[in-house]
C-alpha cells in the first residue's frame, strides 16, 4: 500500500509540474503560440509522457474541471438528501473554499486560467464537451428523484447553466479588480437566490407534470 501511495504521489507531482509549466508558457506567449513540444520541454518530460497525463493540449488548461467532483457525484454521495439541496450546499462550500471553478479566486494562476479560458474558443469548445458528458451523468442520477426523463434533462441543463452563470459572474468581478473576499457575500447571495429559483421551478414543473398525467 505504501508503494502504491508513493507511485500515485509521484504521478501527481509530475502532472502538476506539467500543468504549471503549461500555464506559465500560455500566460507568457498565448495559448495558440505554444506547442505541446514546448510544454514538454519546459516540464522536462517527453511528449508521450505529457499525453499520458493530458490527452489534448486543451486539457493542460482544463485539468481542474477533470479533477473536481462532478454534480452527478455530489448527488450520488448525498443519498437521501434532495438533489438541489446537495448541489446548492456543494457550490456554497466551494465558494467558501475559494474553488477556482466557482470563479471566486483571485490568485494569479486562477486569473490567468480564466483569462485563457474566456479568450480561447478551442478551450471553450473542449469545456463544452466535458460539460455535456457531465450533464448526461447528472440526468442519470436525477431520474430517481424527478417525475420523468424529460424533467431530469431539463433540471440537469438548468443546474449546469446556473453554475456556469454564477462562476462566470464571479470570475468577471475578479477580473474587474475586486478581491475574492469582497465578492464572497454577494456570491453567496446569488447562489442562494439561483437555487431557490431552481427549486421553485422544479416544484412547478413537477406539479404540472403530475397534472398532465392525471
Amino acid at each position: 500500500m505504501e508503494e502504491l501511495g508513493l507511485r500515485e504521489r509521484k504521478k501527481r507531482r509530475t502532472r502538476d509540474a506539467i500543468a504549471e509549466a503549461a500555464l506559465a508558457l500560455f500566460q507568457e506567449s498565448g495559448f495558440d503560440n505554444v506547442t505541446v513540444a514546448d510544454v514538454a520541454a519546459a516540464a522536462e518530460v517527453s511528449k508521450p509522457t505529457l499525453f499520458a497525463y493530458f490527452p489534448t493540449k486543451e486539457d493542460l488548461v482544463l485539468h481542474p474541471f477533470l479533477d473536481t467532483t462532478s454534480p452527478a457525484e455530489v448527488v450520488r454521495n448525498n443519498s437521501g438528501v434532495p438533489a438541489l439541496t446537495a448541489l446548492r450546499q456543494s457550490f456554497l462550500d466551494r465558494l467558501a473554499n475559494r474553488d477556482p471553478l466557482t470563479g471566486l479566486n483571485d490568485s494569479p494562476s486562477t486569473i490567468t486560467f480564466h483569462d485563457l479560458l474566456y479568450s480561447t474558443p478551442t478551450l471553450m469548445a473542449r469545456l463544452a464537451f466535458y460539460m455535456i458528458d457531465q450533464e448526461k451523468e447528472l440526468v442519470a442520477e436525477l431520474r430517481a428523484a424527478v417525475p420523468d426523463a424529460f424533467t431530469a434533462r431539463v433540471l440537469a441543463a438548468q443546474v449546469f447553466g446556473t453554475q456556469r452563470i454564477l462562476s462566470t459572474h464571479n470570475a468577471q468581478e475578479i477580473r474587474n479588480g475586486r478581491t475574492a473576499d469582497t465578492v464572497y457575500p454577494a456570491a453567496v447571495a446569488r447562489t442562494e437566490a439561483a437555487y431557490t429559483f431552481l427549486e421553485s421551478g422544479l416544484a412547478a414543473l413537477g406539479a404540472s407534470t403530475t397534472t398532465a398525467r392525471n
